[in-house]
């Protein structure tokens, strides 16, 4: 799948000098500024307009919950998945607060949901095997997993994609692809997830460590991702590529979202370009993630809940920056007098 470069020295200008002939000092709307520029930058066009927002959330279990890598059971993941199309988990409140569609995958939970509106089964397995004994995927689960978040994709409408997860044993699976595909240690990188103590958080790392001993010739992007990831991480791995390929703004969650763009990112750079991260998250490894990204989050609320919680929440900064950039006044049409002294007329 080929993801063009978006470098547009035209449209850079244009938006920048668009920018800055706003009714106000030069860059005093600070960071909002580099966003609108960005979204102008993804959608290709000066007037950006946000359309038919989605928030697509992916859910699956982890074989390697059973190592009590996590202060949850695997059963909290389907059981979260029946409150999100109840409408009652954060996320669902957040969408519906905000007009963005919602759509929850079942792309592995060790759970058979009844059909309803709003969910899309997209079963691979029912879960991963457990990654210390064996790949948590085979290479060609993976890939169709991968398949089907592209195909998701092509069915939903709108031009803005917010990525989302459940899992209970994702942060393990993130903190494991952090650690292979950026080079760094795992201890670094891990931390309580779901509200784990201290203790625990040790044995989670001895944990860790082993899996990634056990598979260490999985060095390549895919490679990692199938040894030691996640259903719900391949499948958002495949919506952030075709999103990209669509030009559609890519609004980043938190750790797990994050390490499906990384993955993302190590097969084609240019999804980058298309991401806006929507916040810091509390996870102890996401400051490294974002880092190794080089990704500016613009929110910073300690949130550690998933669900694309974060996405929701700083989507209205995206909106306002596309509002700000389409209507708000220039120097010239105000007739508002420049820092230089001069005024020009309406």
């Amino acid at each position: 799948m080929n993801i063009p470069d978006l470098h547009q020295p035209a449209l850079a200008q244009a938006l920048q000098q668009a920018l800055d002939n706003k009714t106000k000092p030069l860059g005093s709307l600070g960071r909002i500024e580099a966003l609108a520029l960005r979204i102008g930058l993804i959608l290709g066009t000066t007037q950006p307009v946000l359309r038919e927002p989605q928030m697509l959330v992916c859910a699956a279990d982890h074989g390697l919950a059973a190592r009590g890598v996590s202060a949850y059971p695997s059963d909290v993941t389907w059981q979260m998945v029946e409150n999100f199309l109840a409408g009652g988990a954060a996320v669902s409140v957040l969408a519906r607060q905000h007009g963005i569609g919602l759509t929850v995958v079942d792309c592995g939970v060790n759970h058979d949901f009844a059909p309803r509106q709003g969910l899309r089964v997209r079963k691979v397995a029912h879960g991963t095997a457990d990654a210390l004994t064996g790949p948590a995927m085979a290479a060609a689960s993976c890939a169709q997993a991968i398949h089907h978040g592209r195909e998701l994709v092509r069915e939903l409408p709108g031009n803005a994609l917010l990525l989302g997860e459940m899992g209970i044993g994702n942060t393990s699976a993130a903190s494991l692809l952090l650690a292979r595909l950026a080079g760094l240690d795992v201890a670094e990188v891990t931390g309580a997830g779901t509200g784990l103590d201290a203790d625990a958080v040790q044995r989670k790392i001895g944990v860790l460590r082993e899996v990634l001993a056990r598979h260490a010739g999985a060095t390549a992007p895919l490679d990692a991702l199938a040894a030691l990831g996640g259903l719900e991480i391949a499948t958002l791995v495949g919506a952030v590529q075709q999103a990209a390929v669509e030009r559609r703004v890519i609004v980043v969650d938190g750790f797990i979202a994050s390490a499906a763009v990384l993955v993302a990112a190590k097969l084609q750079p240019a999804v980058l370009q298309r991401c806006v991260f929507a916040h810091r998250s509390g996870e102890r490894g996401h400051a490294l993630m974002l880092a190794h990204l080089r990704a500016e989050p613009l929110l910073d609320l300690g949130l550690r809940l998933g669900e694309g919680s974060g996405a929701a929440l700083a989507w209205p900064l995206l909106v306002s920056a596309c509002a700000l950039l389409r209507e708000m006044a220039s120097f010239e049409s105000a007739g508002v007098s420049r820092s230089d002294g001069q005024t020009t007329e309406a």
